[in-house]
C-alpha cells in the first residue's frame, strides 16, 4: 500500500501529540502508544497499492504548488468502520481541491481504498484506533474543547511493504 498523506507545522502536530498524551494518560485507547517511527500526526488524501508510472512526480508537483496549506481542526467524533477516534477538519476550498486532485493522479490505480474517495472522504487526524462509541464524551473532555489552526506544511507517502515513509514535497522545497 502506498499512501498520499499531508503533515502538519510544528505547533499543530504538538497539539495534537497532546491529546494523544492526555487520551493515555486518563487510560484510554490513544495513538500515543505507537511508537513506531514513523507514527505522527498526519492526514490521509489516499491510499492504493502501488503508484501509477509518473504519480510520485505529478503528486509532488501537486503539493508543491498548495503547500502551505491553512487548516483549522474542529470536533472530536468517532468514525464509522474500525471506530477510530479523530480530530474532524473544518474542509476548506483549497484542501477539498488539492484532494480531487491527488485522486486524479491516482485514477485508474489499483487498491484505491473507497473511504479516501471524494464524496466519501472524512478529513480528519487520527486520535486514537478501535474506540468505544461509549467513551466519546470523556475523551472530547479529557482532549479539551480548544480548536487549533495551522498548517500543513508536507506532504509525505507510506510504503506499507517496507513500513517506512518518503517525502513527496513540503513547503520549503
Amino acid at each position: 500500500m502506498r499512501t498520499v498523506e499531508l503533515v502538519c507545522c510544528p505547533q499543530l502536530e504538538a497539539a495534537v501529540r497532546a491529546g494523544w498524551d492526555r487520551l493515555a494518560a486518563a487510560g484510554l485507547p490513544s495513538l500515543a502508544r505507537n511508537t513506531h517511527p514513523t507514527n505522527r500526526p498526519h492526514l490521509t488524501l489516499a491510499a492504493v497499492d502501488e503508484f501509477p508510472p509518473g504519480a510520485r512526480r505529478r503528486l509532488a508537483a501537486l503539493v508543491g504548488r498548495a503547500l502551505p496549506l491553512p487548516v483549522r481542526l474542529d470536533r472530536i467524533a468517532v468514525l464509522d468502520g474500525s471506530a477510530p477516534l479523530v480530530w474532524l477538519l473544518r474542509p476548506e476550498p483549497a484542501l477539498t481541491a488539492l484532494h480531487e486532485a491527488v485522486w486524479d493522479v491516482l485514477a485508474g490505480a489499483d487498491g484505491q481504498r473507497p473511504w479516501h474517495a471524494p464524496g466519501r472522504w472524512v478529513p480528519h487526524l487520527s486520535l486514537a484506533l478501535r474506540f468505544r462509541a461509549a467513551d466519546r464524551r470523556l475523551a472530547r473532555a479529557v482532549v479539551g474543547v480548544d480548536r487549533p489552526a495551522g498548517e500543513f506544511v508536507a506532504a509525505r507517502s507510506y510504503d506499507g511493504a517496507t513500513r517506512t515513509v518518503g517525502l513527496l514535497g513540503s513547503a520549503w522545497s
